[in-house]
């Protein structure tokens, strides 16, 4: 594999982290993940709650879940979520940590009003942040969650005494990938015939895989590689989440904005833009002067060779996937959504190429999509060179593009909650 892109990203992230995993060992890893010393769940209980927050680049979202429990030999079942969320993401008031705590309460209240006030004191409330904090100081995330931690403890609910941290981007894809295997019953297959998962958020993407074949597992790397025990079987599975991948941090690699020191008035450009634009963009708490080449040329062609770059050697590609189908979802489904390759609400069911087609048309007509998105151009290019170049899918290879599987959101926070529901005392 390529050396690292983006060094100081990646310390950062690291720095950050409130505990470190052994990659060559990660079997019931996580006993780490949530810490033990909480108060059980009542197992007896045949309905109980978790409150799961996922604090991420864009937004912070709550999931509310309701489970049930028929018999101690069965899964617990999903009966219910509610699910809402809130913009700006907390990296968002770096500078105003008070101010993101406040954005939590706000989705708190809801949990309130949700669970039985009688079940209130057993049901945990935890908040993990993804790759937004990750991209802050260690200082200045720490303050968010302080913040948000004391919110959590003037709650009526469970505060485990780990209950707000910044998650390792392998869990994220991990946790996605019981989320999605659970919701479509494959964890309760002996064969183990399960699926693949790949998300794609604003500044770091994931791909897990449960690997088919032995040559797989001798030629990735050994860190890619995780085993865990959950529902009474073993699994070890390909995961990597790559900082600096996501979306909207590949918009700033594209544009050249990525890691550097914005001068005020600085103006980055991009054949991936309308050819005349100029505009304003925030994120991560830094304003973005972008715009077109007003002289150069546009159109995918062009676009395509900028976000190669971006892509180009910097990802493993394990052979096994070239063949296989995957679920994709979060910005995949979104920009899919967003073109009519999908339905918004159903999702859909398409082929790499579609994105290439998709970005093509848009790519050559930037005029007309102008008031959809200045970047959405950049953005099915970058996703369609992401998953070609930087993967090594092949065009014909089937994603599954979903929001929900049994009206459940296909996020890594369902498998979060059941890890935290284990810590607490939960035997399935």
């Amino acid at each position: 594999m390529a050396s690292p892109r983006l060094p100081i990203l990646i310390a950062l992230a690291f720095s950050s982290l409130p505990f470190v995993l052994s990659h060559s060992n990660r079997v019931m890893w996580f006993q780490d993940f949530f810490p033990p010393n909480v108060c059980p769940i009542n197992a007896k209980a045949n309905t109980f709650y978790g409150i799961m927050f996922d604090a991420g680049s864009t937004g912070t979202r709550i999931h509310i879940y309701t489970f049930v429990q028929k018999s101690p030999e069965n899964l617990p079942e999903v009966e219910g979520e509610i699910f809402e969320s809130v913009k700006p993401g907390l990296s968002a008031y770096a500078d105003q940590p008070e101010k993101g705590a406040e954005s939590v309460k706000t989705l708190l209240d809801m949990a309130i009003d949700a669970v039985p006030p009688h079940l209130w004191k057993k049901t945990p409330v935890v908040l993990k942040a993804t790759a937004g904090l990750r991209l802050l100081s260690e200082e200045k995330a720490q303050a968010l969650l302080s913040e948000v931690k004391e919110v959590f403890e003037e709650s009526p609910f469970l505060v485990p005494e780990d209950s707000v941290s910044i998650m390792d981007g392998s869990h994220e894809g991990i946790l996605a990938w019981i989320t999605v295997n659970f919701l479509t019953g494959q964890l309760s297959d002996r064969n183990q015939q399960t699926v693949g998962i790949l998300d794609l958020g604003g500044a770091s993407t994931q791909i897990t895989f449960l690997p088919r074949f032995e040559e797989t597992l001798k030629e990735t790397p050994g860190d890619f590689l995780t085993s865990f025990e959950m529902f009474n079987s073993t699994y070890k599975l390909y995961t990597h989440s790559y900082l600096g991948f996501g979306l909207k941090a590949a918009r700033l690699a594209t544009l050249g904005a990525l890691n550097m020191e914005v001068v005020d008035g600085q103006m980055f450009r991009s054949s991936c833009l309308p050819k005349h634009l100029e505009a304003e963009w925030h994120f991560g708490g830094v304003k973005y002067q972008y715009g077109g080449n007003k002289e150069g040329e546009t159109g995918f062609k062009p676009c395509y060779l900028e976000v190669l770059k971006v892509v180009k050697g910097k990802l493993h590609q394990p052979d096994e996937i070239r063949g296989s189908s995957f679920y994709a979802f979060s910005y995949y489904y979104d920009r899919a959504a967003d073109t009519n390759l999908i339905d918004y609400e159903r999702g859909g069911v398409l082929k790499v190429r579609d994105f290439e087609r998709k970005a093509k048309e848009v790519c050559n007509n930037m005029e007309r999509y102008n008031s959809a998105s200045p970047f959405l151009c950049m953005d099915l290019t970058y996703i369609t060179a992401l998953l070609k170049d930087g993967f090594g899918f092949r065009d014909n290879t089937v994603l599954k593009l979903t929001k929900k599987v049994n009206n459940i959101e296909t996020s890594w926070t369902l498998g979060a909650t059941f890890y935290l529901l284990q810590s607490l005392g939960m035997t399935y």
